[in-house]
């Protein structure tokens, strides 16, 4: 099992739902920095309204789906290449020639 495809699938989703969140807020960033490091603090306010909010959420959360999918696929990559039970495309059809 391949995991490059659900992968790059689960960036580009994560990354136009963060994109769409991002794009359409109306918020305030305030950072204060301070000799105690206890005393800093980054504050985000981030306030998105409309349609951008419900395709964003979508577009995380199938992003996250895949990206599971993705991990998940790694894994049993993983485990069939340690018990030598690889099925890769060159090693399922034999590369003998039929036109001699």
């Amino acid at each position: 099992m391949r995991a490059d495809r659900p992968l790059i699938a689960s960036v580009v989703f994560l990354a136009t739902g963060l994109s769409l969140i991002l794009g359409y807020c109306n918020g305030t960033t305030s950072l204060n920095a301070g000799y105690p490091l206890a005393a800093s603090a980054l504050h985000l306010d981030i306030t998105t309204t409309g349609p951008a909010v419900l395709g964003g959420v979508a577009l995380i959360a199938f992003g996250l789906l895949l990206l599971l999918w993705a991990l998940l696929a790694a894994i049993v990559g993983q485990i069939g290449l340690l018990s030598g039970n690889s099925r890769e495309p060159d090693r399922i059809v034999s590369s003998e020639r039929i036109l001699e």
